[in-house]
């Protein structure tokens, strides 16, 4: 998790996410959240390209003792390379 935290904090350093959602219920906590940030610096091999990002992303995590055991997440990476221009619309 601090490797690809750290990733995309170098890529976009003003990233936000926004927790729309966040529940808990027993050991296991869901968010859903929009992230949003500028491509300033690489990004898994991708030059900066100054373009601001914007998407979705869905999280599940497991607690147990008070540290994350498990974790599931969905985030909506197609939808990122198209906005960076890697992918065509």
């Amino acid at each position: 998790m601090k490797e690809m935290f750290h990733m995309f904090l170098s890529a976009f350093p003003d990233i936000h996410i926004e927790i729309e959602d966040l529940i808990a219920e027993g050991d296991t906590v869901v968010m859903r959240g929009t992230t949003t940030g500028t491509h300033q610096g690489d990004f898994m091999g991708i030059p900066a390209t100054g373009k601001k990002v914007s998407y979705g992303e869905i999280h599940i995590v497991r607690v147990v003792g008070g540290k994350m055991v498990e974790h599931w997440g969905v985030e909506d990476q197609m939808g990122l390379m198209q906005q960076l221009g890697v992918v065509p619309s």
